[in-house]
């Protein structure tokens, strides 16, 4: 292999590293949404507090710490439709970046 394809390939391979993390960078800020007066953010520490917080009513923390009541089944159902359409889209996404190498 000579120098040139030796740098084309290193170029090659650090574009793909520049995409995937922009790529991660884009559907991180698409999980993010606004509630009952809280900003959250979906993902799987959300959910796993909502499915520990009684039914009824709750208090709890949005993303910025400020205390947001809310109807935790309600906020459930928002947070795990809103996470799986993003990790569909991300994962569709994904699939296209590793086929254009």
């Amino acid at each position: 292999m000579n120098t040139d394809n030796l740098i084309a390939h290193a170029r090659a391979r650090f574009d793909h590293v520049a995409a995937r993390r922009v790529l991660k960078e884009k559907y991180q800020a698409k999980m993010l949404f606004a509630h009952a007066g809280g900003m959250w953010r979906a993902g799987p520490e959300l959910l796993v507090l909502l499915a520990t917080v009684p039914p009824g009513d709750a208090v709890i923390l949005d993303l910025y710490d400020t205390p947001v009541q809310v109807n935790p089944e309600q906020l459930r159902l928002l947070v795990m439709g809103r996470w799986q359409e993003q990790m569909t889209a991300w994962l569709v996404e994904h699939e296209q970046l590793n086929k254009q190498r």
